[in-house]
């Protein structure tokens, strides 16, 4: 049956052999790019939306999130551990539940990570086109910086800062991680000045109301506020560009985690605390929603007479500390997003890249997106490939529900793992097991149990785009990969090799010895 289609665990590590990326990242580089992920437009631009929906109740919400998150992380680190190659839920799904699935676990990676990727590319348009004209008087023309849906052409600023984070993947992973360690330090002094300034004058009458909105606001906030998290699996994409993956992937996924989950909710704290974080209310007194065109007008009346509370900033941490008397360091706060969301952009497209390269090293998609530059040791076409598909993205569509569409699809694949590491104990109980995630009867439901609940809380347009997306994958499916899969045409890539294909650099130009397509060990 062709929804069973299953590649062993011994034939995805065999075809990783034949045909595998370089190894280069440590422990520290890999959980910086966790942390460069995970820390970006959630911290930055969704702690209003947050407040919107739960009030001061968001720091619940920041935990629920986190600890959905974090048994998923478990659940991953296993499953890392076990098969340290590119593909992460993908390549788990396969060797479990089977190819069709495994192909729709893929397909909403893809919708992760490209919708992500562009909607950082957006934030960081707006900050961008805010800098120039507070700091230098230089104005871009509304047209060139929005996109038809926001009554504007095309948002250019976007376009260039993907065409610069795709270039630089392309050159390679090693570049790639050394740039976002810098952008990970300015956002890490950026988030430590905000505690730092803003903790001393907390007011605890600021929490009260706790819950204005209730116990489903929370997890409301907790769905949305969830792409504050996102990224943590990228890390597991770069398993088989990573040395000694079965220490450094866990730790790596868990340590980035953690760090973020601290950062938040010392943030959340010092937003509340220091200038209060309670919802607009219709006259009804039911929370507006947000981004809503009732709400922007009631932030307009509040604007008028001279108010600007903290739902309505559109730069929620800048907006903190300028209201607490630190303005000139809530500009520069400003400017350390600017500086610092490209490597969340750079994250988001290295994880989709490295998903799409083993769906097409396993023939569900074109060969010749798996192919590997014979110099710089990356998926160059395929990362061309999803760079134009982001870039468009951003360039004409609209940030508003961009979040949550990803959230849809990355609870899906968070789920799958899930149910994956739970029925691998079992199929498979005497596969060595580098990390063990731990109470895996207790965790991997509670994983499980967490993303379908927060999917089921997100907007009703966001989980209507999920099955359509969904639908359109099965489409695409069905015309190629059912046809073409490797699985299905009997290629044996684990022992054969019949099917590599070779880096267009011969032999004779290999100033390390090392024959094509193989690595050092």
């Amino acid at each position: 049956m062709i929804f069973w289609r299953v590649k062993s665990l011994d034939a995805i590590l065999a075809t990783a052999e034949k045909k595998s990326l370089h190894r280069s990242l440590g422990i520290w580089q890999l959980t910086l790019l966790g942390v460069g992920a995970i820390i970006g437009t959630g911290i930055f631009v969704l702690t209003a939306e947050a407040a919107q929906k739960a009030g001061p109740g968001m720091m619940i919400a920041f935990i629920i999130a986190g600890f959905v998150c974090a048994v998923a992380a478990l659940c991953y680190s296993e499953l890392s551990s076990m098969v340290p190659v590119s593909g992460s839920a993908y390549t788990y799904s396969y060797a479990v539940l089977g190819e069709f699935v495994a192909w729709m676990v893929g397909w909403a990676l893809i919708l992760e990570y490209s919708v992500a990727a562009s909607a950082v590319a957006v934030g960081w348009s707006g900050y961008f086109v805010g800098l120039l004209n507070n700091s230098l008087g230089i104005e871009i023309p509304f047209a060139l910086a929005n996109g038809p849906f926001a009554g504007g052409m095309i948002n250019l600023p976007a376009v260039i800062i993907c065409m610069l984070v795709v270039s630089l993947l392309v050159i390679g992973t090693r570049e790639s991680a050394a740039f976002n360690a810098v952008l990970v330090a300015v956002k890490i002094a950026a988030l430590i000045a905000f505690i730092v300034l803003a903790l001393p004058v907390v007011d605890m009458e600021n929490f009260q109301p706790f819950l204005p909105l209730g116990t489903s606001g929370v997890v409301a906030a907790a769905a949305s506020i969830f792409f504050a998290y996102v990224g943590f699996d990228a890390v597991s994409t770069a398993a088989e560009e990573t040395k000694n993956p079965q220490r450094n992937i866990p730790l790596a996924l868990i340590g980035s985690l953690a760090i973020c989950t601290l950062f938040y909710l010392l943030v959340s704290a010092g937003v509340i605390g220091a200038i209060g974080a309670q919802p607009l209310m219709d006259a009804a007194g039911q929370g507006l929603m947000p981004g809503s065109i009732a709400m922007a007008e009631q932030c307009q009346s509040l604007a008028a007479i001279g108010q600007q509370p903290i739902v309505c900033s559109r730069e929620a941490l800048a907006h903190v500390l300028r209201e607490i008397g630190w303005g000139k360091i809530g500009n520069l706060l400003g400017l350390a997003a600017f500086l610092a969301l490209p490597s969340v952009i750079l994250m988001m497209l290295f994880g989709q890249t490295r998903i799409f390269f083993v769906m097409s090293r396993d023939g569900l998609l074109p060969e010749v997106l798996s192919r590997i530059h014979s110099r710089f040791k990356t998926p160059h076409i395929v990362t061309m490939v999803t760079g134009v598909g982001v870039t468009f993205a951003a360039a004409f569509l609209p940030v508003g529900k961009l979040a949550d569409i990803s959230n849809s699809g990355t609870l899906f694949a968070f789920m799958v793992v899930a149910f994956t590491v739970m029925i691998l104990r079992i199929k498979d109980r005497s596969r060595a097991r580098p990390f063990r995630t731990p109470a895996i009867w207790l965790l991997g439901p509670l994983a499980a149990a967490g993303c379908i609940i927060l999917f089921l809380f997100l907007p009703t347009d966001a989980k209507l785009v999920f099955p359509i997306w969904s639908g359109i994958g099965f489409i695409v499916y069905f015309l190629y990969g059912y046809r073409k899969s490797h699985v299905a045409l009997g290629i044996k890539t684990a022992s054969g090799g019949e099917n590599i294909i070779e880096p267009i650099r011969p032999l004779a130009d290999c100033d390390d010895g090392i024959e094509p397509g193989k690595q050092k060990n």
